[in-house]
């Protein structure tokens, strides 16, 4: 797992790192070229004297960082896409911070696509911590020249000077980061060791790490002006509604009558798209001279398809063909294989076995799908809120049959993400369709077309085992999971191998790979390939995390009772910080006594172990977030009240404790866990669908019924005070919300529930069993 993440995180910053400090190995340039003080890497990797000069000869390609504009404007350039986390206003106050800006000087700038930034990608939780050590290297290299250029100015030495406020300070006198800029004399550059060597600021010097402040996004979202892609216009484009087939792969086209839609304003014609990519078989597009045209001549448009061959797979048949396959001991990737399992159980005094069932999730963002396409000046441009523009980039060359450096990625605000984005798809028929037409087209996707064109959080099957000997001590464990892959399906090269050679998506096992020390251990990951060939598995808020961690810490809870312990004693028992649990640096020091800290404060915070009035109870889970490599420790108890009457479960309270190292932006880390939070609590109680006749069976949100704010509980949200190294806080938190439920649940009732959504008719079932 970590060399998976490693090779990822390589790829992100355009090459290899140094260890122990995330920085890239090429020399940073600073510089007055044009406009302003800017940063950018070398593609030699060597210092250069001059480089205003280099960039004149292309000797290096600049992947700016930040720039200071004459008039101060520092201009910090985002690669990652804001779609509701602020991430924008994290990677800023890092960079800020170290430069000693002042804040209300530094302007945010979301960027295109260019090879320059190397892997563009928004998801994981990587975001800051990928970031963090690059831009604070960035920070303190601008810092320090702007010291040194400042101190000329004022005809002291450099060490009679301090930088703050976006200025540079000598006694009584001051230059201000704008001056120093106009007077343009600023030509200094780094070698790699140089970087490696600079000094960044102590924890206890940060001025605007870890301090709140209004995220920069937030008020043009609340007036009006922030830009979406859904609001992308140009001249002379027309829209488009896409007619989806019946299923995800293998579908024809036989006939398309448009007789009726020709009644219809503005409509225009009907497309049927041949896509050389494969993204979009069997697809056709209506277009029109506006949305409202387009959906209602959509309405209209009568289109015989020919199935492809999942057209009759239910939920039902996804998850035999789980069971099927971890039966099955011969295929699969062992993540994790130590010691002698089958000794061990063949040894036991006791084994506890279980089943855990997850169905399929929508993500239901609340920008449907949207994108605008056309050629300009001998290139395309797609616009669009997209996560992860290097993944489609080689698909939509694909499909257009052009060279990928021959098309831009226009950057505009997402509407909500949580995965969805990272699969960018849905730009590919808009660019087929102007292609076909020789003109733009902008393609928006109604909700239904959304939902059925969803790659969805595949429904997963899970196998758990543990052995204990005659004291009731926990001396082996054993867990498969099947699923669909969204790695196997979009991104086969980023998949690892398992111990026994065999390839794994990540994605669909990260969270099992636990802390606990168990004695033998045993992780086997399945694909379910009946999942890959019926729809698009996809990245949805934590991916397999909210699945493996549904099960494992269900499965522990149900451990700690057949054990006769209290649950969170049962789990601070395992949480040794020993041998490959001890953690190492620089992103997991600790090991498991950090999980066991935020374990122990969430009982105090929580009034564990207090009497509870009829029918309610607490329950516990814990998580590490998601890869081994970036643990973010995270614990939770849920308080729920089941009415015996009708099955129905209220969650009234979540109190969560987590450690993600350094939190940047306070304000924006909270939000992130409490919506992650919430997002759990959803899938847990209310929100899921089936697949039937091979697609989702729920379309709209009529009968797909996430979270209301009626249900929502109280929160209480504490982070741990550490300075530590940033890791994510974007998803970690909706793993563990499900599991305290269902445990809670049982803590109520006495009732276990081993499938989510936790549907109150199931919960009835089980009280009258």
């Amino acid at each position: 797992m970590r060399k998976f993440v490693e090779s990822l995180y390589n790829a992100a910053t355009n090459g290899s790192r140094n260890e122990g400090t995330g920085i890239t190995r090429r020399g940073f340039l600073i510089g007055s070229a044009g406009a302003g003080f800017t940063m950018a890497f070398t593609m030699s990797g060597l210092s250069l004297a001059n480089p205003a000069e280099a960039a004149e000869k292309g000797l290096f390609e600049p992947t700016i960082w930040f720039r200071i504009e004459p008039d101060g404007k520092i201009v910090v350039n985002i690669v990652e896409a804001e779609m509701g986390q602020h991430v924008g206003t994290a990677l800023a106050r890092i960079v800020a911070d170290e430069l000693e800006a002042d804040w209300d000087d530094v302007v945010l700038y979301y960027v295109d696509s260019d090879p320059k930034w190397g892997t563009m990608v928004t998801g994981g939780s990587w975001s800051v911590w990928q970031n963090f050590d690059t831009l604070s290297r960035a920070g303190a290299a601008g810092r320090q020249v702007l010291i040194e250029e400042g101190a000329k100015l004022l005809g002291v030495s450099p060490d009679q000077c301090r930088a703050r406020d976006s200025q540079v300070l000598a006694g009584g006198r001051s230059v201000t980061y704008a001056q120093i800029v106009q007077a343009g004399n600023i030509s200094r550059s780094f070698t790699d060791d140089e970087l490696k060597k600079m000094p960044i600021k102590p924890p206890s010097e940060r001025r605007l790490i870890g301090k709140d402040t209004l995220a920069r996004d937030i008020p043009g979202k609340t007036n009006g002006e922030a830009i979406y892609g859904i609001d992308a216009s140009v001249e002379g484009m027309v829209y488009g509604r896409p007619l989806i087939p019946p299923t995800r792969y293998g579908s024809t086209v036989d006939s398309v009558d448009d007789s009726q839609a020709k009644d219809v304003p503005g409509y225009q014609q009907t497309l049927v798209l041949d896509d050389p990519s494969g993204t979009v078989p069997g697809w056709a597009v209506v277009i029109a001279d506006s949305v409202t045209a387009a959906n209602k001549a959509a309405q209209k448009v009568k289109v015989n398809w020919t199935a492809g061959k999942t057209a009759k797979v239910t939920e039902k048949d996804i998850l035999e063909e789980g069971r099927k396959l971890i039966a099955d001991d011969s295929i699969g990737s062992l993540v994790v294989d130590d010691g002698d399992l089958k000794g061990t159980f063949d040894s036991a005094d006791s084994v506890l076995e279980q089943e855990y069932i997850t169905h399929s999730v929508l993500h239901f963002q609340m920008e449907p799908l949207n994108a605008l396409a056309f050629k300009k000046d001998g290139r395309w441009e797609i616009h669009t809120g997209n996560q992860w523009q290097t993944l489609i980039l080689p698909t939509l060359a694909k499909a257009l049959g052009v060279k990928q450096e021959h098309i831009i990625m226009r950057t505009y605000l997402l509407g909500g993400g949580f995965g969805r984005r990272l699969n960018g798809d849905y730009a590919v028929p808009a660019a087929l369709a102007s292609k076909m037409l020789d003109k733009p087209v902008k393609l928006v996707f109604s909700r239904e077309d959304d939902t059925r064109f969803d790659s969805i959080r595949s429904p997963s099957v899970q196998k758990l085992r543990m052995a204990f000997d005659a004291d009731k001590r926990v001396i082996g464990m054993e867990h498969h999971a099947t699923a669909g892959w969204p790695t196997q399906v979009m991104a086969p090269g980023f998949m690892p191998k398992g111990t026994n050679g065999e390839p794994f998506d990540p994605f669909s096992i990260q969270g099992a790979d636990h802390w606990y020390s168990v004695g033998a251990q045993r992780l086997r990951a399945i694909s379910n390939g009946l999942a890959n060939d019926t729809f698009r598995p996809g990245w949805l808020r934590s991916v397999g995390s909210g699945w493996v961690n549904w099960a494992l810490e269900s499965f522990m809870d149900e451990a700690a009772h057949q054990a006769g312990q209290d649950p969170i004693d049962f789990r601070l028992g395992l949480l040794k910080a020993e041998g490959k649990n001890a953690g190492s640096a620089p992103n997991s020091v600790g090991g498991a006594s950090r999980q066991a800290n935020v374990l122990k404060r969430v009982r105090e915070l929580s009034q564990w172990g207090q009497d509870m009035p009829a029918d309610t109870a607490l329950g516990v889970a814990t998580s590490y977030g998601q890869e081994r490599n970036m643990p973010t420790w995270t614990a939770c108890v849920a308080k729920v009240h089941v009415d015996r009457d009708s099955g129905k479960v209220t969650l009234q309270h979540l109190t969560l404790v987590t450690d993600a190292g350094t939190v940047v932006h306070p304000d924006g880390a909270r939000a992130q866990v409490e919506g992650a939070a919430l997002w759990g609590a959803s899938m847990a109680l209310h929100e899921g669908t089936e697949i039937d006749n091979g697609e989702v069976k729920d379309h709209n949100l009529n009968s797909y019924q996430p979270m209301r704010m009626r249900d929502v509980p109280a929160m209480t949200v504490e982070f741990v005070d550490s300075t530590e190294t940033s890791v994510g806080l974007g998803e970690p938190a909706t793993t563990v919300v499900g599991p305290a439920i269902a445990n809670a649940i049982f803590a109520a009732v006495g009732v276990r529930m081993r499938t989510i959504p936790i549907r109150r008719e199931a919960v009835l079932e089980a009280l009258k069993a």
